[in-house]
C-alpha cells in the first residue's frame, strides 16, 4: 500500500484527493469530525478555549476563515484559499495547531480530531452567504438551540 494511503484511515478518502488542485482565491466548505465522532466540545470550557483558538489570526495567515461553527463532535469552515497554500496541508496545520494549543489547557485531553477531512468547492454561481447561513444554522437543526444568537461557538465575516 502507497505511504500516502497507509495513514488514512479510509483509502476510499485519499483516493478521492487523487487528481485534486487547490485553487487560490476558491471558497472552500469543509467538514472534519473529533476523533471517533466523540462528543467532546459538549465540555463548555473545552469549546470556549477551541472557539478562541479557531478564531485565532495566527491560523489564517494566506487564507481567510470566512464563517465557521463548532459542534459538539465536529466542525464546519467555509475558507477562501490563499494563494501557495494547499487545502490539505492546511488542514493538516489547523487541526495541530488547534490540538497543540488546548493541550496546554487541557493537559488531559485525549486525540482531539479525526484523521481525515470533507471539502466542497463551491460553484461560481454559489453564493458564499448561502453558504455561511448553511454552517452557522447547524446548531439549529441539530437541536441545540432555537436560535443561531444563542449558539456561542460560531463566527461569520459578515456579522
Amino acid at each position: 500500500m502507497p505511504e500516502s494511503l497507509r495513514d488514512c484511515p479510509r483509502p476510499g478518502h485519499a483516493a478521492l484527493r487523487n487528481g485534486r488542485n487547490s485553487i487560490a482565491g476558491q471558497l472552500y466548505l469543509v467538514t472534519f469530525t473529533t476523533h471517533r465522532r466523540q462528543p467532546l466540545f459538549s465540555d463548555f470550557d473545552l469549546a470556549m478555549d477551541a472557539a478562541r483558538e479557531i478564531a485565532d489570526s495566527r491560523s489564517w495567515t494566506r487564507s481567510t476563515l470566512l464563517a465557521w461553527v463548532l459542534m459538539p463532535d465536529h466542525w464546519h469552515g467555509l475558507i477562501e484559499l490563499g494563494e501557495g497554500e494547499a487545502l490539505p496541508a492546511l488542514m493538516r496545520h489547523f487541526k495541530s495547531n488547534v490540538s497543540r494549543r488546548l493541550r496546554l489547557r487541557h493537559p488531559n485531553m485525549g486525540a482531539l480530531w479525526g484523521k481525515s477531512f470533507h471539502d466542497r468547492a463551491l460553484r461560481a454561481d454559489e453564493a458564499a452567504m448561502a453558504a455561511a447561513r448553511y454552517i452557522v444554522m447547524n446548531p439549529v437543526r441539530a437541536g441545540l438551540v432555537g436560535r443561531v444568537g444563542e449558539y456561542p461557538f460560531w463566527d461569520a465575516v459578515w456579522v
